[in-house]
């Protein structure tokens, strides 16, 4: 999985991306909110944030309003890295859309656990999402048998919109993921096989 830092201070940025990428993590590494919000434009962004409070231009807590607040949202677990630790300050960094924060200097165990906690919540959207789009597919496969079907009154065939006249098995075929068997019900076995059946038989001797 993918994690941004988004730290100005170098020695900070580095100890992170040493850290995560010993633990089997993506790092992609920004050195303000500017470049950030950049890195989060691009059509694939990473899913963990790790942003400093306080950068230049724009902080992290700025930042993460803008990530909550796109008109394309996506799973992103937001971690904000400050050396506040008033309440105030952090309930403010939560408001904003932050998922976790970390007080500077981090506990490096501390990072560990709140990263492999945000990567289990992204993993669950992400899961999430992905069950969603199966669900609307599914219901847009339903819509599309849905509605007034004019159907031949002589040999049962259907009229789709481009006005050809389909058997009633390929009609259906085409527009769900039903596939058919064809078997013969009993009103059909004695109108259409049974005097076949008969015809077939031996007759006996007529002398």
């Amino acid at each position: 999985m993918r994690i941004l830092v988004a730290e100005d201070d170098p020695v900070t940025r580095r100890v992170l991306d040493i850290f995560l990428a010993r633990w089997g993590y993506e790092v992609i590494l920004a050195n303000d909110g500017a470049q950030a919000r950049e890195i989060l434009q691009h059509a694939d962004p990473p899913h963990i944030l790790i942003l400093d409070w306080m950068m230049p231009g724009m902080g992290g807590v700025e930042l993460c309003e803008q990530v909550r607040q796109t008109a394309k949202p996506f799973p992103a677990y937001v971690i904000l890295l400050t050396s506040r630790s008033e309440v105030e300050d952090v309930v403010h960094g939560l408001e904003a859309g932050a998922d976790d924060y970390l007080t500077k200097p981090f506990n490096r165990e501390e990072l560990r656990a709140r990263v492999k906690a945000g990567a289990r919540v992204v993993e669950l959207q992400l899961k999430l999402a992905e069950r969603v789009r199966e669900l609307e597919n599914a219901l847009e496969r339903v819509k599309q048998l849905q509605g007034l079907l004019p159907i031949c009154s002589y040999c049962k065939k259907i009229r789709d919109d481009q006005n050809y006249w389909q058997q009633v098995e390929q009609y259906i075929s085409k527009h769900s993921e039903v596939q058919f068997s064809h078997g013969i019900c009993p009103e059909c076995f004695e109108k259409h096989v049974r005097p076949d059946l008969n015809k077939a038989e031996p007759r006996g001797d007529s002398r």
